[in-house]
């Protein structure tokens, strides 16, 4: 059985013949990782199941030393934080879409490697990412403290707005659909450490209405949807499976009962993380490292889990807790 064909018993609710696993680590992490593993690639050593294709959040264009502009416009300052950054420079100044150029999402530059990706890793799972899908881009572009005041001062803008960025979305799955890849994977974070970051009414009034739409599109393509949504967003599970997504991550267990959680949607909902990077793999021993990712191991074996850290794992993780978990994963297979 390749590794695509155990995921897709994971996603559809089926007892795999063992728990896939998928990890992702910061630019600073990946080269600490490298350094570690010599000669030896990355990939071949982590053993991946998932193959993330596409560009999630359109990073293209250099300004500056650490500057970078987005697709849609927006200009990040990536001086800490290399991967992703911060909002400097927004596009929206005003609440109105008036006189703003929608970039083209088939932009040839977000597939052009994804033949040869497939070709170089052709048993994984093939999941396209869309990044900063709905919320997020919306703040993104108009900044987070006006967009969080235009729900209540001006809504039509608000739902002009997460259309417009709907239609991109839309769009652009529908290009990466012309490829054999497996799902579509909406990345757009609601929650904080208690909560919605927007409140469950407003959430349900803009967002659900959109997600609804946005994942018919891809299950219309013969896909499945998977996303991500860090914080305690476990209230909108029931929702989440009702417009159909297929598989959630990150899976906090800071904070989220992801023991609870897993057993009470198996076989309804798909879970992809679990394993704390914001308490346990910075601070614990190698040995506090292995039981806990035993244990989801162990609560994964009956299916509706891929294992990962519940985040790209940071570079206050210890190189020693890194192999520890990827030790334990590929002793399945052993």
């Amino acid at each position: 059985m390749t590794k695509r064909e155990v995921v897709r018993q994971v996603v559809e609710g089926y007892r795999p013949p063992y728990v896939p696993w998928s990890f992702s680590f910061t630019q600073e992490v990946r080269e600490k990782l490298q350094a570690y593993l010599g000669k030896q690639e990355i990939e071949s050593f982590l053993d991946n199941h998932l193959l993330s294709l596409g560009n999630e959040i359109g990073f293209f264009e250099k300004i500056g030393e650490h500057l970078y502009r987005d697709v849609f416009g927006v200009v990040w300052d990536r001086s800490v934080d290399r991967d992703i950054g911060i909002v400097c420079q927004t596009v929206l100044p005003e609440p109105s879409l008036k006189g703003y150029v929608w970039p083209d999402p088939t932009e040839e530059r977000f597939f052009q490697d994804i033949p040869d990706r497939i070709a170089g890793q052709p048993e994984c799972f093939r999941v396209f990412c869309i990044g900063f899908s709905l919320y997020e881009r919306a703040w993104t572009m108009r900044g987070m403290e006006n967009l969080l005041t235009d729900f209540y001062q001006h809504p039509d803008f608000v739902r002009e707005l997460f259309e417009s960025i709907a239609e991109y979305n839309i769009a652009q799955l529908r290009r990466a659909c012309s490829f054999e890849i497996d799902a579509i994977y909406f990345g757009d974070d609601w929650g904080q450490q208690r909560g919605l970051q927007m409140g469950p009414r407003l959430w349900k009034e803009f967002i659900y209405p959109v997600l609804k739409r946005m994942y018919a599109a891809v299950h219309r393509e013969g896909r499945y949807v998977f996303i991500h949504s860090c914080g305690d967003v476990d209230e909108l599970f029931d929702d989440l499976i009702g417009i159909g997504v297929n598989c959630f991550n990150p899976f906090q267990p800071e904070v989220m009962d992801v023991e609870a959680l897993l057993t009470r949607y198996r076989g309804r909902l798909s879970f992809f993380g679990g394993l704390s990077t914001q308490k346990l793999l910075p601070y614990a021993s190698s040995e506090q490292v292995r039981q806990a990712s035993r244990r989801l191991l162990e609560l994964g074996r009956e299916g509706s889990y891929i294992f990962a850290p519940a985040h790209a794992v940071e570079s206050d993780v210890p190189l020693e807790n890194i192999l520890t978990f990827i030790e334990e994963v590929r002793r399945q297979k052993r």
